[in-house]
Formats: C-alpha cells, sequence, structure tokens
C-alpha cells in the first residue's frame, strides 16, 4: 500500500527528545485496513517512507487512534527540517 500526505514535524519532549510527523486521518484509516496484516506488534506499521530526497525505513507509531512516522536525525538534518515545519511523506506500507 503505497500513501502520500502532508504533515507537521512535532516535537516529542520525552525523556529523549524526537520529531515526528502525524498521518492524516484519511491516510491513518487507510493504514487500519491492513494494520493486522502488517503489524509485528504493539500496533507498530513497518514503512518505507521518503521525505524529499532521503528514503528511510522505519515503523509508524499508533497514538490516539492515528499514527506517528518517526524522523531521525538522520533524516531530518539532510531534509532542513525543524518542528513546525509541513513536509511532504510518501510511505509504502510494508506488508
Amino acid at each position: 500500500m503505497e500513501l502520500s500526505f502532508t504533515g507537521r514535524v512535532i516535537e516529542w519532549r520525552g525523556p529523549s527528545p524526537y520529531y515526528f510527523v502525524a498521518v492524516p486521518d484519511e491516510e491513518t484509516a487507510d493504514i487500519r485496513e491492513v494494520a493486522a496484516m502488517a503489524t509485528y506488534g504493539w500496533g507498530v506499521i513497518p514503512v518505507e517512507a521518503r521525505i524529499g530526497a532521503t528514503v528511510f525505513t522505519t515503523s509508524l507509531f499508533p497514538k490516539a487512534g492515528s499514527y506517528l512516522l518517526p524522523l531521525k536525525n538522520a533524516v531530518r538534518k539532510p531534509e532542513g527540517l525543524a518542528e513546525g515545519d509541513d513536509v511532504g511523506v510518501e510511505i509504502t506500507v510494508r506488508l
């Protein structure tokens, strides 16, 4: 399953600061349709993602009925992304 969306970069200020892009409601609904086939535990969904020229593998985290796409510094810094930026994202859910 391939999806494209635009989301805002948010910072989670837990014990270890991390950045995410929230998956919009429409795409979340699409992911829920295949979640049982894709998850490998705890509701996380493995994906390949592209932001700008950077392609990376990660897993979507379930959060409050939606999903968050984690942004490692190895992705965020080369693409010049900071908290509050809107970013175009392409993901492929790995089934």
